[in-house]
């Protein structure tokens, strides 16, 4: 048995070269051999959201607090809430983040492939950012 307890893995700000606004990463587990799944609690300040993005055996987002954003390419903008789960298919070309009033946080679960989990895209522009979002 591992614990790893509350506070004791540093927090990371979200890079600018993949993020948008004001992000923190706060790391939850990464599997051990033979297993390669890896969590993350990711907050994000409104109006921040990820670039475009794949990966290479999908990624579930658990909705924790806030109301935020994802979208997948070619699909509408869809609000996210507490409460929801949100499964991105491999390879599925995505972003996700917060509204543009109010903070969002979220639990990010993938796995890697070949020792890869994610592959970095463009930059979601502010026009594509501000569409209409469909709300529930």
């Amino acid at each position: 048995m591992d614990i790893k307890r509350a506070g004791s893995q540093p927090s990371t700000k979200g890079p600018a070269d993949w993020f948008t606004g004001t992000v923190r990463v706060d790391p939850l587990f990464q599997a051990r051999d033979p297993a390669r799944a890896a969590g993350a609690s990711v907050t994000f300040e409104p109006g921040a959201r990820t670039a475009w993005h794949t990966h290479p055996l999908g990624q579930t987002l658990i909705v924790v607090f806030g109301t935020g954003r994802a979208q997948r390419w070619g699909g509408p903008i869809e609000e996210i809430r507490p409460g929801d789960v949100i499964s991105f298919s491999p390879g599925e070309k995505h972003w996700h983040g917060a509204s543009p009033t109010t903070a969002l946080t979220h639990i990010a679960i993938q796995e890697q492939l070949d020792g890869k989990a994610v592959e970095w895209m463009e930059k979601v522009s502010d026009e594509q950012y501000h569409a209409r979002a469909n709300t529930p």
